[in-house]
């Protein structure tokens, strides 16, 4: 198995995808999980070219947040989009990289990942609360590479 494979069982995986569903009842924002083994990339360069691919940049109020991990790298980048990084501070998405970031550090990745997806979720609400005309406009399916 592949480095990626060994990440997350398919429980965990099912878990991280709740956990997306969950944190996107309260906002119009999007929220993906990517995963992959290794990049030879910086890995900010990489999160932007995998965010692209996503199509996250094609959001209707420019509001995706992407949490990018290079299994290998032992590395991670929360990435967020445009209309999201126009009215938060610079700091914004610390909290959210340091709530994964102890969970990762005690090689609980599953958790991580989820406290990261509901931190990020909670942030987007203030700024894009949900709204009954919003819909679902990407996948909440883990991607790989």
């Amino acid at each position: 198995m592949s480095k990626v494979e060994d990440f997350l069982t398919a429980e965990e995986e099912a878990a991280i995808v709740q956990a997306i569903v969950e944190a996107e009842k309260n906002t119009s924002g999007e929220i993906r999980v990517h995963i992959e083994a290794h990049t030879n990339n910086d890995h900010f360069e990489r999160a932007k070219a995998v965010f692209h691919f996503l199509k996250m940049d094609n959001t209707k109020e420019e509001n995706g947040v992407l949490i990018y991990v290079a299994v290998a790298d032992k590395k991670f980048v929360v990435l967020g989009d445009k209309g999201i990084n126009k009215v938060v501070p610079k700091d914004f998405w610390d909290t959210t990289k340091e709530a994964i970031e102890l969970q990762f550090k005690q090689r609980n990745f599953k958790q991580g990942l989820i406290d990261g997806v509901l931190r990020a979720g909670e942030a987007l609400s203030k700024h894009f609360p949900w709204d009954h005309n919003n819909t679902n406009e990407l996948s909440n399916e883990v991607s790989k590479s």
